[in-house]
């Protein structure tokens, strides 16, 4: 199978739990140690060989935009002063001229639609990733290049999964779980949050999809659906019906950076991993503990 060359990242969400913070600066600029957790999503599908990176963005964005310009200014005063490791650094981390491309969800109506919002940039790619900047996920080899590997050895859809308490069903996509084979495990359905009683499994779907273009079609003909949005899982489990879907444990640490406590704790493993910072952030919270 072929390489997976776009990846879809819906960034048009208000992030109504980190509030206030985020009542100016998009969530998807929060910093994790000293880089916003949307630098860390591009970064990883750049490294699972993405060429193309599709933002759906939405008003109050822009920031996430100028992020990833070069900013002519900053950089030539980082010149002038000497700085130039930072200035090279900067530059290191803009992708190539033109791979990055923008386009606006105009009504919030959910993640469906959101992803249904990059149908055109998609193209006639047979199949495309989809990040969720929130789920910062951290592995020895990226989250989405796990899946895409998973996607050329099968050649079907694939979402990332996580076992979750019983409890937290209720917060997630749930899948129906088929025959298993080394860490994937065939998809037989999905739930869209069920309680816990109601859950066929504790395999929650997180933030990373390898999908079909043929998803499109699907999330147009779609009506609103739990919370008067349009479901992707919704469409997903119409699209398992035309073609097969594996849900992938994969390996590694995933941190919900649109939630506080999931935001503190991904500050603190990125941090205690920085040989520049670990030994004197160890000392700062041993004061706290």
């Amino acid at each position: 199978m072929a390489s997976v060359r776009k990846v879809v990242f819906p960034v048009a969400g208000l992030g109504t739990r980190m509030l206030p913070a985020t009542k100016v600066l998009p969530k998807e600029m929060l910093p994790v140690v000293d880089k916003p957790v949307v630098q860390y999503a591009l970064e990883e599908a750049a490294e699972s060989g993405a060429e193309t990176f599709i933002f759906v963005t939405g008003r109050g964005k822009v920031l996430v935009e100028d992020h990833f310009d070069r900013a002519f200014e900053l950089f030539q005063m980082l010149e002038e002063k000497g700085k130039r490791g930072q200035r090279e650094a900067l530059e290191r981390a803009l992708p190539p001229p033109g791979r990055i491309v923008y386009t606006r969800q105009q009504a919030p109506l959910g993640l469906g639609h959101a992803v249904w919002c990059a149908r055109h940039l998609v193209g006639d790619d047979p199949f495309f990733g989809v990040i969720l900047v929130d789920d910062l996920i951290h592995a020895p080899v990226p989250c989405l290049r796990q899946l895409v590997d998973a996607h050329q050895a099968t050649g079907a859809n694939v979402v990332a999964v996580m076992e979750v308490p019983p409890e937290d069903t209720a917060k997630y996509g749930i899948i129906r779980p088929g025959a298993a084979e080394g860490d994937r495990v065939a998809v037989r359905g999905f739930v869209e949050k069920p309680r816990p009683e109601e859950a066929p499994s504790r395999l929650a779907v997180v933030g990373r999809y390898v999908l079909s273009r043929r998803i499109f079609p699907i999330l147009e003909r779609l009506d609103v659906g739990a919370g008067g949005e349009i479901q992707l899982t919704d469409a997903m489990s119409k699209l398992l019906e035309e073609e097969p879907f594996h849900g992938l444990r994969f390996t590694g640490r995933r941190f919900d950076c649109g939630d506080r406590l999931g935001y503190l704790e991904a500050i603190v493993a990125y941090a205690m991993e920085r040989e520049d910072l670990a030994a004197r952030f160890h000392a700062v919270l041993r004061r706290y503990v």
